[in-house]
């Protein structure tokens, strides 16, 4: 009831106020479970993407939002609850990473639609990078379910990082044909089965979404990205350091009697 009240008001209202296209969506099956692995721009991809779909789609999001205090934490909380946002723990990587399959496995096995990111993390340049062999793979080894590849486009460029109002244009959605990875159910504890699998899915969101792809983990680039940020930073500050004793010694200088 919560979630078709609220896929209803924030659903009608972003495909009424920023119009998505979406192609594929036959690839959706009208039951029956499944696992859409998609790549990730924003924020509002959890929001986008069910959005044009006639099923609950549900997406792990971190406990903080569902356990925060006050009257902003309750109404957070409801929020994410009613638009199909699982909570979960991610204190400690194993752990977050077990509880993530674990809650997968659960909608699967319900007969629901599991929406997954694959990269882990958004995107921090607008490029796809290496998906995880965990989450993605595990779940689909585990429950035999279809993978189907979803691409979502020009997402980022809605809300870039640091604004806080959108701005209104047309995001796209890209939906595969389904995956079959049946031929490797139970074997999900082999690594290298694991790798291949995370890597094929990668490719068909790649060719949907048209992204440049990068062989490194997200989380990988953003250290990059940091790191660099940083550097530049120190050496402008160093910079600054330097002349302002330039300018300084000049000064002294001019002081100086017969300069």
């Amino acid at each position: 009831m919560i979630y078709g009240a609220m896929k209803f008001s924030i659903g009608g209202s972003l495909k009424l106020a920023f119009r998505p296209w979406v192609e594929g969506l036959e690839n959706i099956p009208a039951e029956g479970p499944a696992i859409l692995a998609s790549n990730h721009l924003s924020f509002s991809d959890s929001f986008f993407l069910p959005a044009v779909l006639d099923r609950k789609v549900t997406f792990i999001a971190k406990a903080e939002y569902f356990t925060s205090p006050g009257v902003k934490g309750k109404l957070t909380a409801a929020f994410f609850k009613g638009v199909g946002q699982l909570p979960v723990d991610r204190s400690g990587a194993r752990g977050a990473g077990e509880a993530a399959i674990n809650a997968g496995i659960d909608v699967i096995k319900g007969g629901g639609l599991f929406g997954i990111y694959p990269e882990g993390t958004r995107s921090p340049d607008g490029r796809l990078y290496r998906g995880k062999p965990g989450g993605l793979a595990r779940v689909a080894l585990a429950t035999g379910a279809p993978v189907i590849p979803v691409a979502m486009i020009d997402t980022e460029k809605i809300q870039p990082p640091g604004k806080v109002v959108p701005k209104l244009m047309r995001p796209g959605i890209r939906i595969g044909k389904p995956l079959d990875f049946s031929r490797y159910q139970g074997m999900e504890g082999d690594r290298f089965i694991l790798r291949s699998v995370t890597d094929e899915v990668m490719y068909e969101i790649m060719k949907l979404s048209g992204q440049e792809y990068v062989d490194i983990y997200a989380t990988a680039a953003k250290r990059q990205i940091a790191d660099e940020a940083k550097r530049v930073a120190d050496e402008q500050k160093a910079a600054e350091r330097a002349e302002r004793a330039r300018e300084a010694e000049q000064a002294k200088r001019a002081e100086q009697p017969g300069a």
